[in-house]
């Protein structure tokens, strides 16, 4: 199981938000968190990234618990985040933006897998022509392109965009 997490209960101040949450992912699989407006949505994937911090449960991640580890150290474990605010860093272009989600300011040119600038610009064409142009100038969904991007840099294991699932064929 490369994601697992069980009986996950956090809170959004006096809101008991989760209340026991169990989810399993496998290698390849990709799964769909669906829900309406206030079910819990966010609140399971900021605290898988522990940007919330659980009250109980547990978050088990290639076999290992990193449930209510730092940020850092889960992004550091293989775990990769797109969050719906976008978080872009507007006064730098796109290509410093993009080099922002390198772990450790190097790029592994050794993994075939690895995500490139190169590889990047053939998934999100307009980057290419833009990479002088600062965030703040691109529109809302060029700042998510962008937000993906970056997080896909950092070449996360937990991604279905790693190896897109079978049949998959971009637009």
């Amino acid at each position: 199981m490369l994601l697992e997490v069980a009986k996950l209960n956090t809170y959004n101040g006096q809101s008991h938000a989760l209340q026991d949450m169990s989810l399993h992912v496998g290698k390849g699989e990709v799964v769909a968190l669906l829900g309406r407006n206030g079910m819990g949505k966010s609140t399971t994937l900021k605290s898988i990234m522990g940007l919330r911090k659980p009250s109980s449960g547990k978050v088990l991640f290639s076999g290992r618990d990193i449930t209510g580890f730092d940020p850092f150290k889960v992004a550091r474990a293989g775990i990769g985040y797109v969050p719906e605010e976008r978080r872009i860093f507007p006064t730098l272009n796109v290509l410093d933006n993009l080099m922002m989600g390198v772990k450790g300011g190097r790029i592994d040119g050794s993994d075939p897998d690895a995500w490139t600038i190169e590889r990047i610009f053939r998934q999100f064409p307009f980057m290419k022509d833009r990479t002088h142009q600062k965030g703040a100038h691109l529109s809302g969904g060029e700042q998510q392109m962008l937000t993906i991007g970056r997080t896909l840099m950092a070449i996360p294991s937990c991604s279905w965009w790693t190896s897109p699932p079978k049949g998959y064929r971009p637009s």
